[in-house]
Formats: structure tokens, sequence, C-alpha cells
């Protein structure tokens, strides 16, 4: 591969890494190289990629799979994607990447807000429930309004817009926080693809177990 080359199939993997949920989670191997190697490559042919960018501290790499590290891997995958260079190689886009893009763009243009994920790379860590309860219900109403949930946003969707600026525990914890002060109300269900990963990514309590929906009471 040319530099060039290198450059931008380095930021292709970051970006996949980023949408399957590696910021939050393991992402298997398997999955991973679906994504990104093309027929004309093998996996062997990333191996390099992928242990440059353990070796920069922006993703770690174990026996099962990869995941993203903030917020190095997401400086990283900031500075990739505003390269002058970058572009995609061929004459078709996968929809998986313009859709990562779309979801990259839009969560760039809400940097004014609590909610953002990365502008160039860098977030700032929720630190209290009165924090989290902002951007809980900032990122309901955003995800509401835009995708037409009818009111009822799926809690995994809230959980990857928050991102590592809180985690898993606290997460947890004060999203049942607010449901206990009837601002929330945390319903079960199915998930649409019955996915591990979403209902990973959902919350499960003691009493009402598997909860995958929240729905705002107080609008």
């Amino acid at each position: 591969m040319t530099s060039q080359n290198t450059a931008q199939t380095r930021t292709r993997v970051l970006l996949a890494l980023w949408d399957l949920g590696g910021i939050q989670q393991q992402v298997s191997k398997g999955l991973l190289t679906k994504r990104i190697v093309s027929k004309t490559k093998k996996v062997a042919d990333y191996q390099g990629i992928f242990e440059e960018l353990h070796n920069q501290g922006a993703i770690a790499i174990s026996k099962k799979g990869y995941s993203l590290i903030s917020p190095k891997g997401l400086e990283a995958l900031g500075e990739g994607l505003r390269s002058d260079g970058f572009k995609f190689e061929g004459t078709i886009v996968g929809t998986w990447a313009a859709n990562a893009l779309v979801k990259w763009i839009s969560q760039i243009n809400v940097a004014g807000s609590s909610t953002n994920v990365a502008v160039n790379g860098k977030s700032r860590a929720i630190a209290s429930y009165d924090e989290f309860k902002s951007a809980a219900l900032e990122v309901y109403d955003k995800l509401n309004q835009n995708y037409n949930l009818d009111d009822l946003v799926p809690i995994y969707r809230i959980r990857r817009e928050i991102g590592d600026r809180v985690s898993r525990e606290d997460f947890n914890t004060w999203l049942l926080e607010i449901q206990e002060k009837d601002i929330l109300q945390l319903q079960g269900g199915s998930i649409e693809d019955s996915a591990p990963d979403k209902i990973e990514d959902s919350i499960t309590t003691k009493v009402s177990g598997l909860r995958c929906y929240a729905k705002r009471l107080n609008v």
C-alpha cells in the first residue's frame, strides 16, 4: 500500500469499528473484517494497520476482537475523516460506510450540546446525575424527532449516542433514577432485529427484567 492508501484504510478501519459500537464494547474479529476486507484483499493485508493503530493507543486487540480506545481512537478517526486525501476506493461506496458517515456527521452537528460524541475527537465526561439527565433527554428528543419513533426511543440508541462520556454502570443507575422521578418510563418489548449487542445495551433490572425502550412522561 502507498502511504495515502494506508491512511485511508486506517480511517476505514476506525470508522467501521466505531460504527459497530467498538467504543463501548469489543467487536468480534469476524464482524469487523467482514466490513472492511474487500474482494481483492485478504485479512492478512490489514494486519499491519491493526498493529499500527494498537501501537498508537487507538485500538485494543484481544484474542476475540477489537475495541476503540477513547480519546485516542476518536481523535485518530476524526483526523482521518477530515484529511484532504481521504476518499473511498472504487466507484461504489458500501451502505455501511455511507450510514456511518451520516451518523458521525449528525453527532458533530450537535457540537454545541452536551450530547456531542466528538469534535476533533474530544468530548466532556458526564460527572453528575443532572448532567446525565440533560444529555439523555436531549438525545431522546433528537432521536424521537429525527427518526419518528412515536415517543418510544430504544435505550441502546440513547446509550450509544451518549457514548463513552459516561460509564455503563452510571448510565444504568442514572437512567433508572430518571424513571424513579417520573421523567422517563422504561418499557419492555423486543428489539427490531433481536441483535445481542442491542439487547446488551438496553437495561435489565432485577424487578422488571429487560427494558428496551424509554418513553418521556413530562412532555
